[in-house]
């Protein structure tokens, strides 16, 4: 028996003073409704003493994060994780179902080399006819040009979210995170699409996939489904290829802890 399949995840949400309790329970049912292997999903809910406690299921391999803060991934290894957050997105996406919060520190990783979304609360779930979205929360880094602008947003937010986590996973950091005290929503506006440092260093494969999600127009912007016929993602190898990382990666992470 796999050693998280009896173990879970708790979500707590103090719902004592939550002015819109009903957009609470909302996201709750968008939960419920799209479970899919590339997300981390929502397994049951109780309340305790006015929480809602949300019991996930259990990731033990750590975040993206942690990996890019640690070690320098391949192409390879970048290829197959794209690969399965386009799964989950494009799931997400066709369901009309808005993630509005992607980025390296949502992304979780099983020591069975799974890659899933996470941190559904910020799902937005549009109807049939509302493809767009007049706003969008986000965090400034990652945030799409149309979203620094204030114009009405639909699901290509998140595409752009997801190139710059590429970048992130190429370069070890987010474009202009540094630039103090210039904000980066700031210079997305001004510069548009962030630029590789050093883009001779990657295959022109990656360039161009990168290209392809970071278009500032957003009816030029690929969508997830179109991602993920593009070579770079199509010649990925399995999740299974990722136990290695996400294992040396949990161990080194370990090794800090007791210092």
């Amino acid at each position: 028996m796999p050693p998280w399949s009896n173990r879970v995840a708790i979500k707590k949400i103090n719902l004592q003073g939550l002015i819109r309790k009903e957009v609470t329970f909302h996201e709750l049912m968008v939960m419920k409704m799209n479970k899919h292997p590339n997300i981390v999903n929502y397994l049951k809910s109780y309340l305790v003493d006015g929480q809602l406690w949300l019991a996930m299921e259990y990731m033990d391999g750590g975040t993206l994060s942690d990996v890019i803060s640690e070690t320098h991934l391949s192409e390879d290894e970048m290829a197959a994780i794209s690969r399965e957050c386009l799964q989950g997105l494009d799931f997400l996406h066709s369901n009309l179902v808005i993630h509005r919060d992607v980025k390296s520190s949502n992304i979780l990783l099983r020591t069975d080399g799974s890659v899933k979304l996470a941190d559904s609360g910020l799902f937005a779930q549009l109807s049939p006819e509302q493809s767009r979205r007049s706003s969008v929360a986000s965090i400034s880094g990652w945030m799409a040009p149309e979203v620094v602008t204030g114009q009405p947003c639909g699901p290509k937010v998140d595409i752009w979210s997801f190139g710059i986590m590429g970048i992130e996973m190429v370069e070890r950091e987010v474009p202009y995170w540094n630039e103090t005290p210039v904000s980066p929503q700031l210079l997305i506006a001004i510069r548009g699409t962030p630029k590789l440092r050093q883009p001779n260093r990657f295959s022109s494969s990656l360039r161009n996939f990168l290209r392809h999600c970071l278009r500032t127009d957003a009816a030029r912007r690929w969508s997830a489904k179109e991602l993920l016929q593009h070579p770079f993602v199509t010649s990925a190898k399995p999740a299974s290829t990722l136990v290695p990382l996400i294992n040396s990666v949990k161990k080194e992470k370990k090794k800090k802890t007791r210092i």
